[in-house]
């Protein structure tokens, strides 16, 4: 199979090639008689899917970096490194984008490209990958997606120029303007799915709409409550939409037989998780989320990480400097790492739960966003993710929610909300690291041994080193609108 890749600044090399003294014209000496010049859409895909979760699979082309993969568990302290402690150090600024820009995105962006124009949405290859209304409903939603992922992590980004090769020095839009696109982009696209061939290549749905609609619709509320610090400042757009989802027919994922996870395969596609661990175990769970929820007697905890027998579900310290880090390695050789559960090579890889979503509502009813009850939202979210993870047990969690630092009537709602959150999220650490960031609990504290200048807790990734030479009118722009600077301590626009 052809892929049909044209990272962000791909037109650079092309244009230097062309002005080059002596370039000449090689006709057809490059064009490979036996590959295709059309893009295969499901083929595209199925491409783009595999980069959902917790990310590529490691044995594919275009991998994400191991340790990127795992950098946002870290800061948000869902993990703790046991050997090499960089990045839980905050040793990580910068980090290159081009994992999403020159894969998932472009991906999308050829099959909205083929499904779009008269001429080619004509071609077998084209046609064969289902209807055009469904390609282009499919694509629009998993591109809000990622393009969500991108701006969550670096704030202000190339969006609107970014994509088709159209734009060698693409503008950054403002996070502002970008949430307001994908939010319209997820309503449109849920209204565009027709009564024709289902998408072809859906590793994630097999191809059903209604699955669709119901994740880009909670996928809605997900992004809706990003912007509640910022919503009166931009029309209560997050409240319309939030009341819009939670009223639309396609439904949401509230119930676990609907929750969305990557189904791995095992063989062409395995658990990223099972691949950081293949042969290795340089991470594990962290003390801080091992030794709170064994303060709240969460039976979860047994399931985010192993148990050490005779003692166990025991954390790592987080963020230690290497020499101390090996000391007590050394005197524990006994620590938990992620649970087997997780780190399986088919197990299940979690993008949208129905916990999450009934904790999206239960803070959507505090704000006043909602005539929802809060408190029932907030019980049936925990329950739901207890029942996920094989817990549930009705005397346990009648105990559990009448405990004074869970139950819903003992007060600090937004405390609560949140440290549910932050469980109910594991391992997913982009994610619990968007939503600590902005409801600010629960209560983590940065290492002691961090090497960033400010010794806190990253907020976003500084820009790729290389926008300096390659976009520096465009970059020197967006720096400029970033609430303390490109740096680990700047903030996202919604993160106010």
């Amino acid at each position: 199979m052809k892929r049909y890749i044209k990272p962000i600044y791909a037109g650079l090399m092309t244009a230097a090639l062309l002005s080059a003294p002596g370039c000449k014209d090689f006709g057809d000496l490059n064009v490979s008689p036996n590959a295709s010049t059309t893009p295969v859409t499901s083929a595209l895909l199925t491409s783009a899917l595999t980069y959902m979760g917790s990310g590529r699979s490691m044995t594919q082309a275009y991998a994400l970096d191991t340790r990127f993969l795992n950098e946002a568990a870290m800061y948000v302290q869902f993990t703790s490194q046991t050997q090499y402690p960089d990045e839980s150090q905050y040793s990580v600024t910068t980090r290159g984008w081009s994992q999403f820009y020159g894969g998932p995105l472009e991906d999308l962006a050829k099959i909205i490209e083929y499904n779009t124009d008269e001429t080619k949405k004509l071609s077998s290859t084209v046609t064969s990958g289902g209807s055009s209304n469904n390609q282009l409903a499919v694509a629009r939603i998993l591109k809000a997606y990622f393009f969500a992922l991108v701006t969550d992590q670096w704030g202000d980004v190339p969006y609107s120029e970014a994509l088709g090769g159209k734009h060698v020095t693409p503008k950054y839009d403002l996070q502002k303007d970008i949430y307001t696109d994908l939010l319209k982009e997820l309503k449109e696209a849920m209204a565009q799915f027709d009564a024709g061939g289902p998408v072809v290549g859906d590793i994630l749905f097999d191809g059903d709409a209604a699955k669709w609609k119901r994740f880009a619709n909670s996928l809605r509320m997900v992004l809706a409550l990003r912007l509640s610090k910022r919503d009166g400042e931009i029309g209560n757009l997050g409240k319309t939409t939030f009341a819009a989802a939670l009223a639309d027919p396609a439904g949401l994922v509230d119930e676990n037989s609907e929750n969305v996870n990557m189904p791995w395969d095992g063989a062409s596609y395995r658990n990223p998780w099972y691949e950081l661990y293949n042969g290795r175990t340089d991470y594990a769970i962290s003390q801080t989320m091992a030794d709170t929820m064994n303060k709240y007697n969460d039976p979860r905890v047994t399931k985010f990480a192993d148990p050490v027998a005779g003692i166990g579900v025991k954390g790592v310290p987080y963020g230690l400097e290497r020499d101390l880090l090996i000391q007590w390695v050394a005197a524990n050789p006994k620590f938990s790492i992620v649970g087997a559960g997780i780190r399986g090579a088919t197990s299940p890889d979690y993008v949208i739960t129905a916990a999450q979503i009934l904790l999206c509502r239960a803070e959507a009813a505090q704000l006043g966003w909602t005539a929802e009850n809060a408190k029932i939202m907030y019980e049936a979210a925990i329950k739901a993710s207890w029942e996920q993870w094989g817990v549930y047990d009705a005397t346990a969690y009648a105990t559990y929610i009448a405990d004074a630092k869970i139950a819903w009537s003992t007060g600090e709602p937004m405390r609560k909300i949140g440290t549910q959150k932050w469980f109910a999220l594991y391992p997913n650490g982009w994610e619990g690291w968007a939503e600590w960031r902005r409801i600010g609990y629960p209560f983590i504290k940065p290492t002691p041994y961090a090497v960033n200048t400010s010794k806190q807790i990253p907020r976003r990734y500084a820009y790729p080193d290389n926008e300096i030479s390659l976009n520096k009118a465009n970059y020197t722009a967006a720096i400029a609108n970033i609430q303390g600077g490109d740096t680990h301590d700047g903030h996202v626009w919604w993160d106010k």
